[in-house]
């Protein structure tokens, strides 16, 4: 697995992301849990022009729920829209699926940059929300599955101008 932290502004506020990329290779799935057992998110990739790849993320969907629980938001990727015209799994057949396990769907091109400076936006602003309604919910004693999950620190910082230059990923 790669490791790689982002430093995000949302709203004023500097989020720190923790990044983990597992690869999804079967070789390594027993080592799963070593990574994401303290995730508040997950974005899971397939490539729309493999079917078996999206067939993969329906699997790595039941692992996560079971393990983590719903808390834990969800993010399914259709990758390579580079390449639409081998598209093999159709955009109404993973938005349905996205939507039934309560999942968010993207559509992105890591080849040319697109849809992942906003995919890691969204994904952010959802895990922030979803602490602070975790928040709420201790006060009522809730022990749901992923309550001993560490929480999203949000650090308050001076509004920063940010650049228009390179993606949310790019270096720089």
């Amino acid at each position: 697995a790669s490791f790689l932290t982002k430093k995000l502004n949302i709203g004023g506020k500097r989020v720190n992301l923790a990044i983990w990329d597992t690869a999804g290779q079967e070789r390594f799935h027993a080592l799963g849990p070593i990574y994401y057992r303290d995730s508040n998110g997950a974005i899971l990739v397939y490539d729309i022009t493999d079917e078996d790849s999206f067939q993969k993320v329906k699997n790595w969907v039941k692992e996560l729920r079971k393990m983590l629980g719903n808390e834990i938001c969800l993010c399914i990727v259709g990758n390579k829209i580079d390449l639409e015209k081998e598209r093999h799994v159709s955009i109404q057949e993973a938005e349905s699926y996205a939507e039934s396990v309560g999942a968010k769907h993207y559509h992105t091109s890591a080849k040319q940059n697109k849809g992942i400076e906003e995919l890691f936006l969204d994904l952010c602003k959802r895990m922030i929300e979803t602490a602070q309604v975790d928040e709420r919910a201790k006060g009522n004693g809730s022990s749901q599955p992923g309550a001993a999950r560490r929480g999203v620190q949000i650090i308050d910082d001076e509004p920063q101008v940010q650049s228009s230059g390179g993606g949310c990923c790019s270096s720089g």
